[in-house]
């Protein structure tokens, strides 16, 4: 009813396109820009690459237990999750927190100190597009839901090198701003959140916006919609994962292998999950396709509507992130107390804070639920909002951009239901 009760009232009052008109936003003063992206951005760059270097060290030689471990929580719930939220608020964040892009800058540098020029070794082919974003990203969250010990210590410190190497590998290679919008998976979805953001950065000068704005015009990027079908259906699929359905399918195919052969078990049931996670990225997908298909042909137009309403998704991506994952950061974010004290698990107190017991019972099952359905509900609108603008910028018909609107409608309702869904069975 809320959505329907929105897509009346944009199709009544937004008759003119309005994104892009505030998009500009306020310049914050010249001073305050400089420091941020000056002195304080070194700064940052080089806490980060010390943290990077703490990450893999905790995870390479620190204690196997996951538990006491920092590095699991830091990979999974700060960084997975937090970055989201700081992306969201104060816009890109990501840009001067990469410790991949710092060691890339610091580079650079050195290498223009002694009066050379830094060139990328190749030029970036358009025709490969974010597909290598795509798939840095799918590696992760396959790594995350579908491998039997994503946590194990060991794991991560596999993980956190090679995509190092991929990484700066790619910025030495094309360069670190087109690897960075690319290649680089987490920039890129933190790019996108940060386009909700009422902060950015344009010019050199940090600017304030009315949030949402960031999402005006096409996103014209090949592999761009598929790298948001991946970030929207690994979090449809996570939750879905965690319902008795898919467990006991799991259960039944790893059973005949749980005694006499558990390495087979795991190995189906890995392909299982991979299977499952490919679906739902592939459900996501092929319901936006349809959908702007479906209204292509509403309007009885020429021109390919993917690209155009391809940013209404991001909201969508970030509301179920945060409606699947809120609670696990809030509580499980409680550990990193303790395990600052004592990174490796070998029984330090650096800070005295290793005695710290996180408080479980912070949130109540109705608060919980109150926040995800709220924040699907909201998530939606606002897609539904930005395909909306975009349609009556691109469409001269009124009645045109409010047909190429019926299914962008039904498209939300399915995503928001599907939401809710597996809400209620997680």
């Amino acid at each position: 009813m809320v959505l329907v009760a929105s897509f009346v009232a944009l199709g009544a009052l937004w008759k003119t396109p309005q994104l892009e008109a505030h998009s500009t936003g306020l310049d914050l003063g010249q001073v305050f820009s400089r420091l941020i992206l000056g002195p304080l951005r070194v700064l940052v760059q080089a806490i980060s690459v010390l943290l990077l270097a703490l990450v893999f060290a905790t995870a390479l030689v620190g204690t196997s237990d996951s538990r006491t471990n920092l590095a699991p929580t830091w990979v999974y719930v700060i960084f997975w999750l937090g970055l989201p939220l700081l992306s969201v608020f104060f816009g890109n964040v990501w840009r001067a927190l990469s410790p991949w892009g710092a060691l890339a800058d610091a580079f650079v540098w050195l290498w223009e100190r002694g009066g050379r020029k830094a060139r990328p070794l190749a030029v970036y082919s358009e025709r490969f597009g974010r597909y290598p974003g795509a798939m840095a990203l799918f590696a992760f969250v396959a790594l995350e839901l579908c491998y039997p010990d994503p946590s194990g210590p060991r794991v991560l410190a596999f993980a956190i090198a090679l995509y190092t190497y991929i990484t700066l590998f790619g910025m030495l290679a094309f360069g670190r701003k087109t690897w960075s919008e690319r290649g680089e998976g987490f920039a890129i979805l933190f790019a996108y959140i940060a386009r909700i953001a009422p902060l950015c950065e344009r010019g050199g000068r940090i600017r304030i916006r009315v949030p949402l704005t960031g999402l005006a015009g096409a996103e014209p990027a090949r592999g761009s919609i598929l790298f948001i079908a991946v970030a929207l259906g690994s979090v449809a699929f996570d939750g879905y994962s965690r319902t008795i359905t898919w467990q006991d399918l799991v259960a039944r195919v790893e059973a005949p292998y749980v005694i006499d052969r558990p390495g087979t078990g795991e190995i189906l049931t890995t392909g299982l999950n991979l299977a499952g996670l490919t679906a739902a990225i592939l459900i996501v997908l092929g319901a936006y396709l349809a959908a702007c298909g479906l209204a292509r042909s509403m309007v009885r137009t020429p021109r390919s509507l993917v690209p155009e309403f391809a940013l209404s998704l991001v909201p969508i991506a970030l509301v179920y992130a945060v409606a699947h994952y809120f609670s696990l950061f809030v509580i499980q974010g409680q550990f990193m107390a303790p395990l600052a004290s004592d990174p490796f698990g070998r029984g330090w107190d650096i800070f005295g804070t290793a005695g710290v017991r996180p408080d479980i019972a912070l949130l109540t099952p109705n608060a919980i639920w109150y926040v995800q359905a709220g924040a699907l509900v909201l998530g939606h609108v606002a897609g539904l909002a930005v395909a909306h603008d975009r349609a009556v910028g691109i469409f001269s018909d009124r009645e045109d951009a409010l047909r190429s609107q019926y299914a962008m409608l039904a498209l939300m309702v399915a995503y928001t239901v599907g939401g809710l869904w597996l809400l209620s069975r997680g």
